[in-house]
């Protein structure tokens, strides 16, 4: 039996990581700029980390949710206070697609509707719901294509408010900060009006975090930074419905999550899993928030992305066309498809970056990348894009 080809690979094997660092199999050292998509949050094999999985392996690997779980219920408790949304309810499952599907399911349960509003270039994942509201036609297999969703331009409000006023739309989604679309930021003008338009129309409001989310914009959420009103708007603070995570939030074991405001109802058998939340998972988690609060990894990132953000935009080259982006999230949008200029960072310079569309260049490093380290990476990027 063989690996069925569906991902184009670079010929590196990695086997071992250090915080921002991975080796190949032949002791090349590479300087990690894409965190396994968005996914090492805390760095690769965290000594706490590697501890907590391995005490818990040792102890107890995996119990069904038809029992209690004390894991679960603390790691309700400690992410409820490390983001701020501690009258939220939790509900635990294995990915990004799963916890955007659930949330999908929730606010058609919630409101008897079918209809999904979503932004143009968005990705939400790969699973039935997910994909139908991913735009991307190439990934949608016709059993996928009912036809529920509406794609509009992200922060053109008037679109999203014409639409959500015909009074059939169950759920709009949305990445505050899009990651496959390029790193594309949604405004604090349209974030706030599609809150009230969604009020409004009785429609929920769904905020995408699991790439922009778990500290890697410099705030827990990346929605976070489009919540504050100006003096203009005192008392206009608005939250979404439903938040979800995966990725960061267990730095590596398959993870995501569902956050769930109090307007909705639990109704036994509605949702459910098999191995979302089970023990090694939440000991993951936990060790991730340890982590995070006990290293200030929050504040790192906006502090070491602002320095890069900074420092990529005064680099003067006719490549770059725009650099977008919040904390250590960054999009570098080139002149030339991104092709090239990867690989020569791969190849010659022996750094991983990411990729968008055709022509961006994504930075998603662990939350741990620090000065030196980020200094390093722009001393390897000029020499590739100034050649």
């Amino acid at each position: 039996m063989q690996l069925f080809d569906v991902y184009p690979l670079f010929p590196v094997n990695i086997v071992r990581g250090q915080g921002c660092r991975v080796w190949d199999e032949t002791g090349t050292e590479y300087l990690d700029l894409y965190g396994g998509h968005a996914v090492i949050s805390i760095g690769h094999a965290h000594p706490h980390y590697v501890e907590a999985v391995s005490h818990q392996a040792a102890t107890l690997g995996f119990y069904s949710n038809s029992v209690v779980n004390r894991l679960q219920q603390q790691l309700a408790e400690r992410l409820g206070r490390a983001c701020g949304y501690d009258d939220y309810s939790l509900f635990l499952i294995n990915s990004g697609a799963e916890a955007n599907e659930n949330a999908l399911k929730l606010a058609s349960f919630h409101t008897g509707r079918t209809r999904v509003l979503a932004a143009q270039k968005a990705f939400h994942g790969r699973t039935s719901l997910a994909v139908e509201v991913t735009n991307n036609p190439k990934i949608i297999a016709p059993i996928n294509a009912n036809g529920h969703t509406t794609f509009l331009p992200l922060n053109d409000l008037k679109a999203w408010e014409q639409e959500l006023a015909k009074g059939d739309v169950a759920a709009c989604i949305v990445e505050c900060i899009q990651g496959v679309g390029g790193i594309q930021l949604a405004t604090s003008a349209f974030m706030q009006g599609l809150r009230k338009a969604c009020d409004a129309a009785g429609t929920v409001l769904i905020c995408d975090e699991i790439q922009c989310g778990y500290g890697r914009s410099g705030r827990f959420f990346a929605h976070q930074w489009l919540m504050d009103s100006s003096p203009a708007e005192e008392g206009q603070e608005w939250t979404p419905d439903i938040i979800t995570v995966a990725k960061g939030i267990a730095n590596g074991f398959p993870m995501g999550a569902v956050l769930i405001s109090p307007k909705f109802e639990a109704v036994y058998g509605q949702l459910g899993t098999t191995f979302g939340g089970n023990h090694l998972a939440c000991a993951a988690a936990l060790a991730v928030l340890d982590v995070i609060e006990g290293e200030g990894l929050i504040e790192n990132a906006r502090r070491v992305g602002d320095y890069l953000l900074t420092e990529i935009q005064k680099l003067n080259t006719e490549r770059i066309t725009e650099v977008r982006g919040k904390g250590l999230m960054i999009g570098i949008e080139l002149d030339v498809p991104y092709k090239e200029i990867r690989q020569r960072l791969l190849f010659d310079e022996h750094v991983f970056t990411g990729c968008a569309g055709t022509n961006v260049l994504r930075l998603l490093p662990p939350l741990c990348l620090n000065m030196e380290e980020a200094a390093e990476f722009l001393e390897k990027f000029k020499t590739v894009i100034n050649s």
